[in-house]
């Protein structure tokens, strides 16, 4: 434990950096030969698309590239969920190309609800598990869409999550989504968060600010998104759900210790959603993609444990957490700003292989 919350060694260093990141301090100037190091390599890259030695592939279907600057914890996963199912409800058959963060697939691999998260990683799994959209993960993209689009032939959309450094794969449309922290201290990695500098947003086609989001030049259309807690459901048996402002009047009434624990990019947040409820937990921060371990939740210490709907998708491969009636769930709820479908699909619209409207 360290601090007030319950976190790793490694988790804490992550969240402090990601403060460092917020300004030009004494960590930025410390890395700033490694950040020249980083401008050289892209300009090289750069060099190499300009002269054609590299140069993207093209697919048979539009693609739609989900991506953020900065490294981790943006909201992307939630959007891409949402962008899945409106465009599905417009007559699309969407598919989801993903390079699988925190899983050890190299090879393109198809993922269903049962795949091990250790192997595809977590979030591929929750999208498939709520969209119920083909997903395939791999370091490849365009040989994981090229596979996709062989297995499943009705598909006729690809959306790249977290695509958009991954210049390789073409793509009809790009949208770039930013969250509280915005562009940090605006410098590239390592002295900064950024994976492309900001004037990168200068060339997508669309910018999502998730939440309240701090002033920042962009040129492109941008639309809104908010995510929220409302409500709580046992893992081990779904059909059990509560509201969260009912659990937290349950908790003062019976004295209930509660525990919420996660590992995900942005831990502060879901904390800070559950407070909001009025929910008094002790917290426990692991780092991004983490395994969530029957260890760690020794029996008697508390009566409920709050996870992440992401966290949840690791935990059905151990037993013993499958069938801990402590565990709950806290599903993420995303208001989208409508405006964002309609832009997308109306740029999809000239695409030939698209829904086929009566």
């Amino acid at each position: 434990m360290i601090g007030g919350m319950g976190m790793t060694l490694r988790a804490w260093t992550h969240r402090r950096l990601r403060h460092a990141w917020q300004r030009r301090g004494l960590l930025a100037l410390l890395f700033l030969p490694f950040l020249w190091l980083h401008i050289v390599w892209r300009g090289l890259r750069a060099v190499g698309w300009r002269l054609g030695i590299a140069s993207p592939v093209r697919l048979p279907v539009p693609v739609v590239v989900v991506g953020n600057l900065s490294v981790g914890g943006t909201g992307k996963t939630p959007l891409v969920i949402e962008i899945v199912q409106a465009l599905r409800a417009r007559g699309w058959s969407p598919g989801v190309v993903s390079r699988g963060y925190g899983g050890r697939s190299d090879q393109p691999t198809l993922v269903d609800p049962g795949s091990d998260p250790a192997q595809c990683g977590d979030e591929p799994i929750l999208i498939r598990c709520l969209t119920g959209a083909p997903v395939v993960v791999g370091r490849d993209r365009v040989a994981a869409a090229r596979l996709l689009l062989s297995i499943h032939k009705s598909c006729n959309l690809i959306i790249a999550d977290d695509g958009l450094q991954h210049r390789r794969l073409g793509r009809d449309l790009e949208i770039a989504i930013l969250n509280p922290a915005g562009i940090g201290n605006g410098l590239l990695l390592p002295a900064g968060p950024l994976r492309d500098p900001p004037e990168r947003l200068r060339k997508v086609d669309a910018v999502v600010l998730h939440g309240h989001v701090p002033p920042v030049r962009i040129y492109s259309p941008f639309y809104r998104m908010h995510t929220s807690v409302q409500e709580t459901v046992s893992m081990n048996a779904p059909v059990r759900r509560m509201a969260l402002v009912d659990l937290a009047r349950e908790q003062r009434e019976r004295k209930l210790r509660l525990l919420a624990m996660c590992a995900i990019g942005a831990p502060e947040r879901f904390f800070s959603m559950l407070r909001t409820e009025g929910l008094a937990c002790d917290e426990v921060a692991l780092p991004d993609h983490d395994r969530i371990q029957a260890s760690m939740l020794p029996p008697g210490r508390y009566d409920r444990v709050l996870l992440t709907e992401k966290d949840a998708v690791k935990c059905h491969k151990d037993s013993r957490l499958g069938h801990d009636d402590r565990i709950w769930v806290v599903p993420l709820h995303c208001q989208l700003d409508g405006g964002l479908i309609d832009f997308i699909a109306a740029r999809l619209g000239g695409f030939a292989n698209g829904p086929k409207v009566a």
